[in-house]
């Protein structure tokens, strides 16, 4: 009953109290043996929490809660800038310096119109797809509480010709909260409230897991893994570790470029989800042969730093971690994109969880494969020597 009271600390009390911050997570789930994949039961509490807790882009404040909460037992110390990046150091003034990042943003909607009936009209905040978001169970995040919605879709009785079924256009979508005019409206929401997706992290089968928002709440969640794996052995440590759960990713990476250039780290890895290609329908000569259950991916080219990437190589060897292998095209469309070019120049790489069917509401990965993801960043972070560099040419 003591992880279950830690978790009623993250939904609903000391700083997370409040309407707005409640995960709502199933009973059953807190109580039940974790037998498909080895993970603790306290990650595994610590990861579907932190899936749960809504954080849409430019409004991450509550998710950054649950994460702050959990790393701050493995951590020297913690703090958060302006717009909320927020870190947990250890071993401060070691050398060199690591940074270990990933976002915490989701992708979600803004309210942008009331029309005189009540319904409410959107705006994407980042990459959501209009076609998979019609028909779906939505939250408003509102100052006064959570306000719950639908996204309305015609019935297919209704329309009479093949061109009233095309595909949406985001300002075609509206949501209907129950009410029956602007005004009834307008007291319970305001235009620039946050929306997200109604739905909530559950067990798939064997070790997979489905859930709305694993990009990039799996990031965050290793980083913080990784915090607790080396706290374990601080002794051996010599790099000074940075831990970030870093904000606006799908935006533009924008928390990236100002956390990347406060800390002025001397090497970093970037944790992010990547395209499984292992479904249906889904060109592998275009897109890579990217599998589930395989392991995570390393990232070669552009903004991975060819030492780097090969450390990492070469730890993975030696610590039996499977890694998959993706090319770059011009970009990496992740956080290394900014981190790399920051102030001088950032030795970088990206490691990355095969992710089913991104940016929908049912993003599906392997708890297995993520599990490898702060093994392999510990032995990283474990394999620094005192001031070590990281350069191309010698």
């Amino acid at each position: 009953m003591k992880d279950l009271a830690r978790v009623e600390n993250w939904r609903g009390g000391n700083r997370l109290q409040g309407p707005l911050l409640r995960c709502n997570l199933n009973f059953e789930f807190w109580m039940r043996p974790w037998h498909n994949g080895g993970m603790r039961d306290e990650s595994l509490n610590f990861l579907e929490a932190l899936v749960n807790t809504p954080s849409p882009t430019g409004y991450e404040t509550r998710g950054q809660r649950v994460w702050l909460d959990y790393v701050k037992a493995f951590a020297d110390e913690t703090f958060s800038d302006a717009y909320g990046n927020c870190v947990a150091v250890l071993n401060k003034g070691g050398s060199p310096k690591l940074m270990l990042a990933a976002h915490a943003d989701e992708i979600a909607m803004g309210v942008n119109y009331i029309d005189p009936e009540g319904f409410i009209y959107v705006k994407k905040m980042g990459g959501i797809d209009p076609a998979i978001t019609k028909a779906q169970r939505v939250i408003i995040h509102t100052r006064n509480g959570p306000v719950k919605g639908v996204v309305g879709n015609v019935a297919p009785h209704l329309t009479r010709q093949e061109e009233d079924r095309k595909l949406p256009k985001m300002h075609d979508l509206f949501i209907d909260i129950g009410v029956s005019s602007a005004k009834e409206a307008e007291k319970l929401v305001r235009v620039g409230d946050p929306i997200t997706l109604n739905d909530e992290f559950e067990l798939l089968r064997n070790d997979l897991a489905v859930a709305r928002a694993f990009d990039n709440r799996i990031g965050t969640f290793a980083v913080a893994e990784t915090l607790r794996l080396l706290q374990r052995s601080k002794g051996k440590l010599q790099a000074e570790i940075c831990a970030v759960s870093n904000v606006q990713e799908e935006v533009g990476l924008l928390g990236a470029r100002q956390i990347a250039y406060t800390l002025k780290p001397d090497v970093a890895l970037v944790v992010d989800v990547t395209h499984a290609t292992d479904f249906p329908t889904v060109n592998k000569a275009q897109h890579g042969n990217v599998k589930i259950g395989q392991g995570p991916t390393v990232t070669h080219g552009g903004c991975n730093h060819a030492e780097v990437v090969n450390r990492i190589e070469e730890l993975a060897k030696a610590k039996n971690i499977p890694l998959q292998h993706e090319a770059i095209s011009n970009t990496s469309g992740t956080d290394t994109d900014v981190i790399f070019w920051t102030r001088g120049g950032i030795p970088s790489a990206l490691i990355s969880l095969p992710n089913r069917y991104m940016h929908s509401p049912v993003e599906v990965v392997s708890l297995a494969d993520l599990e490898k993801i702060p093994e392999l960043m510990a032995a990283f972070a474990l394999s620094l020597k005192k001031g070590e560099e990281f350069k191309v040419i010698i």
